[in-house]
């Protein structure tokens, strides 16, 4: 059997396709016992977070399993499989455990060295051991990983250069400044109480804001996390708890929201936002955007006359013929309304001219062709900062998967919104710490000290078997001596068993040592196999020694 793992992430994809494949908990628990049930897969393990859909399967043919794993992905994040495939990658082998040391030690992370994803692979190796989908093989890979993990944060620097999500989450919406000045004083709204939401509380409360709200489904849960947060002693914030149904009353006197929860649509709309804005200020907030925006006296294009597009799923207040109007869309379609777009089907509107219509028709022309490469244009959501945008009233951080804040509550004036999307852009140019490089050495010789410990104990059960067919071959051949020599007392006896066991253990142990050190270098495997053919030993009885050393390990939790 061999380590395969298909998966997605913000390195991969783009984060609109990791919206739409996120795994909520009850999918994940269908992925697995679907995996397990596949014919290539034996284990099975799902690695679930905000940046990262991956699964870990123990196969015995690669082809077939990253096939089965890739459509399996596909069927239950409910992305079609010709979409989600260009974004996926595949480790096999030892590149599999080089990638989950790498991201069990934070350097696959959004942030660089963060240490959450400890948390997150403990919880993705509990879930697959209750749900019995863990084997030897990924119950020993991901205690490694764990312990890789720690090894790297006690004996490096790496916590210089990384930091959380959440911490970094409110660097950006403190616009690079203190933490502890922004957030002094002020009312901190955060929704669910999940390890995520309970992460942003703590944060916040050792930050100094004055009150925390939390807000979850489950009433009880948020109730426990006022409290713990309440009788910290590394804060003074007052911290309450409220049902859901409260968010829209808390969000009006809100002036830091955090949201993470495990909702499939939108928790806060931009209407909802817009209304909290607007009872700051006293006026309405201004939507602001990065596209052409038609001024709302200018009547509309008249672009919905046998226009190839679907105007109705266009956002109101952009040019139809400009980029928003064709995010998502396929390369056929581009084509379609490029020739119609030159061929003067619409009207000038807000001062448009026929110049700018065919600049129009040449810019589509040139997002088909990309459309025609990666298959289709991504939504671009984020706007282009403004140059007068006033100072904003409230601040949100959106750490859920799929979103649950609005984008467009990035065009709300008054309103400054951080959110997985912009995280993913701002920490592309974070500055990597120099002990960086210590940990990718140290996860080198991890993944080579896991490499060999597998590939000799692969072969462990065959050594046991022969010394079983040795064991068993004395044992008979002295029951004949015996019934050959009657006469012989039993220290004479005594002393004739020793002596060929003595023997036999001097002939074979040569051997096993040496066969156990090759079979720790790469492509040592063979050597079992050999072996068995060698010595002419029975495949069952190899079997039923793995499967005795399987029933009689103790599948230990996560550390």
């Amino acid at each position: 059997m061999s380590l395969l793992v298909v998966g997605l992430s913000h390195r991969s994809a783009p984060v609109s396709v990791l919206e739409r494949a996120a795994l909520n908990a009850d999918a994940q628990t269908k992925l697995l016992h679907d995996t397990v049930a596949a014919e290539p897969a034996t284990e099975a393990a799902v690695l679930a977070t905000c940046n990262r859909i991956e699964l870990y399967a123990d196969v015995d043919k690669f082809h077939a399993g990253v096939a089965e794993l890739s459509t399996l992905l596909a069927q239950h994040s409910g992305v079609g499989l010709e979409e989600l495939t260009p974004y996926l990658y595949v480790h096999y082998e030892d590149r599999a455990v080089h990638h989950l040391f790498s991201v069990a030690c934070g350097l696959d992370s959004m942030v660089v060295g963060e240490g959450q994803i400890l948390g997150q692979i403990k919880d993705s190796l509990a879930r697959a051991q209750d749900l019995h989908t863990a084997g030897k093989l990924l119950n020993d890979l991901f205690q490694q990983a764990l312990r890789v993990g720690k090894r790297a944060h006690s004996e490096t620097g790496i916590d210089r250069a990384g930091q959380s999500l959440v911490t970094f989450g409110l660097e950006q919406l403190a616009a690079g400044g203190d933490v502890q000045r922004w957030a002094a004083g002020r009312r901190a709204l955060v929704i669910g109480a999940g390890s995520m939401s309970s992460l942003a509380a703590a944060t916040l409360a050792r930050a100094g804001v004055a009150e925390i709200v939390v807000a979850n489904r489950t009433f009880d849960r948020a109730e426990r996390l006022a409290e713990i947060l309440q009788e910290a002693d590394d804060n003074a914030v007052t911290a309450r708890a409220v049902r859901m149904n409260a968010v829209p009353d808390e969000l009006t006197r809100a002036d830091v929201v955090v949201s993470c929860t495990g909702a499939t649509g939108l928790v806060l709309t931009a209407e909802s936002v817009a209304g909290a804005v607007e009872g700051r200020t006293g006026q309405p907030p201004v939507t602001e955007s990065r596209f052409t925006a038609v001024k709302p006296e200018a009547p509309q294009p008249a672009a919905d006359e046998n226009c190839p597009l679907d105007l109705a799923a266009a956002q109101p207040g952009f040019s139809v013929l400009g980029e928003a109007a064709v995010a998502g869309m396929d390369a056929a379609t581009l084509e379609q309304h490029a020739t119609w777009a030159a061929g003067g089907n619409t009207r000038p509107a807000g001062g448009r001219t026929t110049e700018s219509a065919e600049a129009d028709a040449e810019l589509i022309t040139a997002l088909a062709a990309t459309a025609a490469t990666v298959g289709r244009i991504p939504e671009r959501r984020r706007p282009e900062p403004v140059a007068e945008r006033p100072a904003p009233v409230v601040f949100l951080l959106d750490l859920a998967m799929p979103r649950d804040i609005d984008a467009a509550v990035h065009r709300l004036a008054g309103a400054r919104l951080v959110d997985i999307e912009s995280l993913a852009e701002a920490s592309a140019d974070a500055p990597m710490a120099a002990d960086v490089d210590q940990v990718r050495r140290i996860v080198s010789d991890e993944v080579a000290a896991f490499g060999a410990a597998m590939r000799a104990a692969h072969i462990t059960p065959t050594v046991v078997a022969l010394r079983t067919m040795a064991a068993d071959v004395v044992a008979a051949e002295i029951a004949r001596l015996h019934g050959r020599l009657p006469d012989l007392d039993d220290r004479q006896r005594g002393e004739i068993r020793q002596a060929v066991h003595r023997v036999v253990d001097k002939l074979l142990h040569a051997p096993t040592v040496r066969i156990k050190q090759l079979a720790a270098e790469p492509g040592g495997t063979g050597y079992a196999d050999a072996l068995r053919t060698l010595f002419d030993l029975d495949p069952e009885t190899v079997a039923s020694v793995s499967r005795a050393e399987d029933s009689t390990e103790t599948k230990d939790r996560p550390a």
